[in-house]
């Protein structure tokens, strides 16, 4: 169960084992694994060209205030970054005032509470790690902001992990408050299964599927991870645009203006 699929033996392996009746295999399957490792979903925005799905991030945000926000908290987010990708500038504004922000101190030397504006960062469930732990039965929930970076697999990781609850195997122990998931390392996570169909209701009024809500905040971490990907990609293309026109204006340099002054040549006479 938990064994990854071996590569077939290519053509070109069985010519060497006919003539020198040895394969050495290019990959082995890694049997020693402790979970299933999750597989390649192919998203749109990994394509060199390709951008984020700026419907499915807001989506996304909805599934995390809804479902995610009560234990995990994405504080590397500020309100403001939300402005031109799943919001306008008022709905922004109108998100970050809905939530209660410790400032301070004021003139008095004392902490206050405020309605949040777009420079603060989302806040979290929990004001500490203990007070998280207090609520979880010893379990932290971790932030994030960084998921998609922080786990082999990325948003491919998260996605399955989602949706990849079932029933422990015959002969699993699992000890109380632990939840069986094929994805996660050790199969045992403290997390419960958090997706079930209609638990959310769409703003645009997709049908909310264990797995469209799953794919929708998994898009969400992703971009949060790596908020700067389209203007990565749009900033690398133009420099490759411009390195382009600067190869071809040397190469116009060379033949036509450097080159009759390179190949001439000099008689000398007496």
């Amino acid at each position: 169960m938990y064994s990854r699929i071996v590569k077939l033996v290519s053509a070109k392996h069985l010519a060497l084992a006919a003539v020198g009746g040895v394969v050495v295999y290019p990959s082995t399957s890694n049997c020693s694994e402790d979970h299933i490792p999750s597989l390649d979903y192919g998203w749109p925005h990994h394509g060199a060209l390709a951008s984020f799905d700026y419907a499915s991030i807001r989506r996304g945000f909805q599934v995390y205030r809804q479902v995610c926000a009560s234990c995990h908290s994405v504080d590397k987010i500020a309100f403001r970054s939300l402005v031109g990708v799943t919001h306008t500038e008022a709905q922004a504004k109108a998100i970050a005032e809905s939530y209660e922000v410790e400032d301070g101190p004021n003139d008095e030397g004392e902490m206050f509470v405020r309605p949040g504006k777009l420079s603060d960062t989302i806040p979290g469930p929990y004001k500490n790690e203990e007070q998280a732990r207090a609520a979880n039965n010893g379990a932290y929930p971790p932030d994030l902001s960084l998921m998609a970076k922080a786990r082999h697999g990325g948003i491919d990781y998260i996605f399955a992990l989602l949706t990849g609850y079932v029933e422990a195997p015959a002969g699993k122990v699992m000890l109380p408050g632990l939840h069986y998931n094929p994805y996660f390392p050790g199969g045992a996570i403290a997390m419960a299964k958090q997706l079930t169909d209609g638990q959310v209701e769409y703003e645009d009024g997709t049908p909310s599927t264990e797995s469209q809500m799953a794919k929708d905040v998994a898009c969400f971490l992703a971009w949060t991870a790596e908020p700067e990907h389209d203007e990565r990609k749009k900033a690398g293309m133009q420099f490759m645009v411009a390195i382009l026109v600067a190869i071809a204006i040397t190469g116009f340099y060379k033949r036509f203006r450097w080159s009759p002054l390179k190949t001439r040549k000099f008689y000398y006479r007496k």
